[in-house]
């Protein structure tokens, strides 16, 4: 069962910086796909970024240019960079797993198994 714990929200003003981790533990195989995707209140739950089994990333247009998804060299922490923060990235942030994503697929949360709990992202102009 993968297990997944985010940390690293938090509330920070327009224009700042803030790291977000997620730990992942118990997959088996190492080509396992990582995303973020980040939930508004009232809104639907949507992709940001995705580190996928092969290496490759990919962003959501809202995030391309000031978000970035890596991945440490033992492959069982995800980070998202995210720089110049603006007021609509408010959001609870979640990281998602799974061990195959359809091509084209990245950003649909119904492909994904293992969700963590969240972490709160609080941006203020």
């Amino acid at each position: 069962q993968v297990q997944l714990v985010e940390s690293g929200g938090g509330s920070v003003q327009a224009g700042g910086s803030l790291r977000l981790s997620c730990a992942a533990s118990g997959y088996t195989y190492s080509r396992i796909s990582m995303a973020w995707f980040r939930q508004a209140s009232g809104k639907e739950r949507e992709g940001v970024a995705v580190y996928t089994g092969a290496g490759n990333s990919y962003y959501a247009d809202s995030a391309k240019g000031r978000f970035t998804v890596s991945q440490d060299n033992g492959k069982n922490t995800v980070y998202l960079q995210m720089n110049n923060l603006k007021p609509e990235d408010t959001a609870l942030y979640y990281c998602a797993a799974v061990y195959l994503v359809p091509v084209g697929r990245w950003f649909s949360p119904d492909e994904y198994l293992y969700w963590g709990q969240g972490t709160q992202v609080t941006v203020s102009s």
